[in-house]
């Protein structure tokens, strides 16, 4: 048990690092021949990075908001579980850090989910590994939030 708890623990806190790096770095489109990416906060070209000229729009903002949402959640949800692994009574479950989890999870469904569905380029760009990151990020957080809610400290 101990073992699976150190595990959840371990990919917990590369969950949070991958939402760090997905959210901060511009890599979420690139060009393919690789002189130009994009990013949800700069648009970066030949090694110089301008602020975004689409900057403004609401679908671009939600997801900005969405994937800071979900940083915060998966934080406060590492930090309430080492709470509760050390105050919580033998036998309970940890309810409280699966369900914050979850709503990381959402977090991240609903902002990769936009930019998906308003940002999908056609035609010498391909997707770049912080859009990548953000999907493996909703599959981690999803099963990190079922597990949390279906183990009992022992």
């Amino acid at each position: 048990m101990l073992v699976l708890l150190a595990g959840i623990f371990v990919v917990h806190i590369a969950t949070v690092v991958m939402l760090f790096v997905s959210t901060i770095a511009n890599v979420w489109v690139v060009a393919n021949d690789g002189s130009s990416s994009l990013g949800l906060w700069k648009n970066c070209s030949n090694g110089v990075c301008d602020p975004l000229s689409y900057g403004g729009e609401g679908a671009l903002k939600s997801v900005q908001a969405f994937m800071i949402l979900s940083i915060i959640f998966s934080v406060v949800s590492l930090v309430v579980f080492v709470f509760q692994l050390f105050t919580m009574e033998k036998g309970n479950r940890f309810f409280l850090s699966g369900a914050v989890m979850l709503v990381c999870w959402l977090c991240v469904l609903i902002g990769v989910s936009i930019y998906t569905h308003h940002y999908s380029y056609e035609g010498g760009f391909h997707h770049g590994y912080c859009f990548i990151l953000g999907w493996i990020c909703f599959c981690f957080s999803f099963i990190i939030g079922v597990l949390y809610l279906v183990l009992r400290k022992k």
